[in-house]
């Protein structure tokens, strides 16, 4: 499978593949759902919470 760059604004890392930032995103959305007390039925808003999260980051 190719691997695809993914440039994300001014970084140490001035390009990461999805693969990487789908990996960072998903860290960040357990942790989110750990926080709330591992309890379900949020998951969809806590992977759109941590791409804004893992994205500003990234993006500035």
């Amino acid at each position: 499978m190719a691997r695809t760059s993914f440039k994300l604004g001014r970084s140490s890392n001035p390009a990461m593949s999805k693969e990487d930032l789908n990996k960072l995103v998903e860290k960040k959305a357990y942790e989110l759902y750990e926080k709330r007390g591992r309890k379900p039925g949020h998951s969809m808003n806590d992977w759109l919470e941590a791409e804004r999260i893992i994205k500003g980051k990234f993006s500035k």
